[in-house]
């Protein structure tokens, strides 16, 4: 583009020297010279304009030229307060942060099997690296503090009793039950000897001892019948039991006694060194596992990330809660970082810009605008040459 408006210079310059030149009647001749000759003017009075924006023109030190190098610091803490108040200003924030849609574009990103693929990778490929470079003390230490706060949170007997109402409710207890009556009966017909033995041992010696193994064979033989009748769900002691049961749910549910009990129990537990110890040893048993096992979880884990990032990306686009919260949180969080803080990154931006050495500013300013003033440049010549086209001709008629 200087080439360009320096060409158009020298075509004013070439016309106004050959029209000088030719000695001719032609009447449209002045007229020619009296354009490029105002061309010519123009076309240099906005190159010094141009020129004198950011250097010397021809290397004189001509009063307010060279604007921008002796400028720099002015310029730099008026871009720094431009940005800062016009650009960062909470009201400014807040509706273009509205205009954006962080969930949006979040699970647009999630839902390419391949991004999920690829953090999912990241993710599981550093994370001994990410165990081994956490100081295991703290670690320890935060992980005995979270599992006595978690457990001290949580009622023990309220606990326990949702537990056994599950476990009752979907017959894992009636499934002890019949396992517990298997082997008691097992137990007795195993030790029939021993019972035996244990009658012979505990009677009177005034009792003859066939008599004492008709006792032990009919104590086995009732006991053995009384677990079998038992493994029928409608015997009464099955029953009795079940009440029993339906009972500890409902006190360990309801009653102050047993809630005080659970949190004795609990506090009982949580004071136990071992229990401080296992959870101590944990995060170094899952370090040395790390270590030890790494190529045979990497992949497990990478599925196991890789479907969670999935999950949570189709999540994030089909609820609508998700999603506004997400959006939320993430506009609430930007206010709150970026706002609060537009003079200290006005300051930075007016840094940055003294820093520059004057070189780097006037070049890095004239590439951004230098087009634009170029045209400038070319726009003066051919205007000047037809304001003065324009005078020369009014001149002449009047």
């Amino acid at each position: 583009m200087r080439l360009l408006a320096t060409a158009l210079l020298a075509l004013m310059s070439a016309i106004f020297i050959a029209t000088y030149i030719i000695k001719s009647e032609w009447i449209w001749l002045a007229y020619l010279r009296a354009f490029a000759e105002a061309g010519m003017i123009g076309a240099c009075a906005d190159w010094f304009a141009v020129v004198a924006l950011f250097r010397h023109p021809l290397g004189l030190p001509i009063p307010h030229t060279a604007i921008v190098p002796h400028n720099k610091e002015r310029i730099g803490g008026a871009i720094g307060r431009f940005i800062s108040n016009n650009f960062l200003s909470p009201k400014v924030l807040t509706a273009k942060i509205r205009e954006i849609d962080p969930a949006g574009w979040a699970a647009r990103w999630l839902s390419d099997p391949a991004n999920a693929n690829r953090v999912a990778r990241r993710v599981t490929t550093a994370l001994p690296q990410i165990v081994r470079a956490l100081p295991r003390d703290d670690i320890n230490a935060f992980l005995a503090r979270a599992t006595r706060s978690g457990i001290e949170a949580i009622p023990a007997a309220p606990l326990a009793s949702k537990v056994l109402s599950v476990l009752w409710a979907q017959g894992e207890t009636q499934a002890l039950v019949e396992r517990a009556i298997t082997i008691a009966a097992r137990v007795l017909t195993d030790n029939r000897d021993r019972i035996k033995l244990s009658v012979t041992q505990k009677s009177s010696r005034f009792i003859p001892k066939w008599v004492d193994a008709i006792v032990a064979d009919k104590i086995v033989s009732g006991l053995t019948q009384l677990l079998e009748e038992m493994r029928d769900p409608a015997h009464p002691w099955r029953t009795e039991l079940g009440a029993a049961v339906d009972k500890l749910i409902d006190d360990l549910a309801t009653e102050p006694e047993m809630y005080a009990r659970g949190e004795a129990f609990k506090a009982e537990i949580l004071r136990n060194p071992v229990v401080l110890e296992q959870v101590n040893r944990l995060w170094t048993e899952i370090g040395a596992r790390l270590d030890a096992h790494s190529d045979s979880y990497i992949n497990q884990i990478s599925d196991g990330v890789e479907q969670v990032l999935a999950t949570l990306g189709q999540r994030m686009a089909s609820d609508e809660r998700i999603h506004a919260a997400i959006n939320g949180f993430v506009r609430i969080a930007a206010l709150r970082i970026i706002a609060p803080r537009r003079a200290e990154i006005g300051a930075f931006i007016t840094q940055v810009v003294e820093r520059w050495d004057t070189a780097t500013l006037v070049n890095r300013i004239e590439l951004q605008v230098g087009r634009d003033l170029q045209y400038i440049r070319i726009n003066g010549t051919v205007v000047g040459g037809l304001v003065g086209l324009i005078i020369f001709t009014i001149t002449r008629w009047l």
